[in-house]
Parts: structure tokens; sequence; C-alpha cells
């Protein structure tokens, strides 16, 4: 499923990973648990915001094994929904 408007508010976010600022990269989950396969993207549900080297380094499991990789990404995904669904007067 793609949601442009999802991926529009990821980019404004700062990077999960590094906290560079905005903008960041819509980064998709690479199990396939969310959809992904073989030339497939998973969900656009499925996305955290990445800076460029964090993203290159999550893509290539530069950042742990498929397992490990898999769990960070369920901790980004949570903080994520979080960040996007603050209110005005919440601070993060």
């Amino acid at each position: 499923m793609r949601d442009a408007k999802r991926l529009a508010a990821i980019r404004k976010l700062p990077c999960i990973k590094c906290g560079s600022p905005a903008p960041s990269q819509a980064a998709h989950s690479n199990s396939s648990k969310h959809g992904k396969g073989r030339g497939i993207k998973a969900s656009d549900e499925f996305t955290v915001p990445l800076c460029y080297p964090c993203h290159s380094a999550f893509d290539a499991f530069k950042l742990g094994n498929r397992q490990e990789s898999e769990a960070m990404f369920e901790q980004w995904l949570k903080k994520t929904e979080r960040m996007l669904n603050l209110k005005d007067d919440e601070v993060f």
C-alpha cells in the first residue's frame, strides 16, 4: 500500500537512529512480515525516518544481523508512530 501523505510526514522528521535533523528518507521495513519481497517494497505503513548514511547502513544490514535489524526496526516504528501523533503541546 502506498501513502504519499505518510511518506511526506516521515521525511520531515529527524533520523530515528542518529537524530540528524530533517529532511530524512522514508526507510521501508526489510522484513517479509511487512510485505517485503524480491523487488517489492513493504507497505508505506512500515516506514521510519532515516538519514542517508543510516538508511544505507540499515539496508545493508550493517547495524546488525537480520533478526537484530527487525527488532530494531520494530522499536523505531513505535517511536515514529508516537512522533507522527504528537500534539502541539507535547514534547518528545
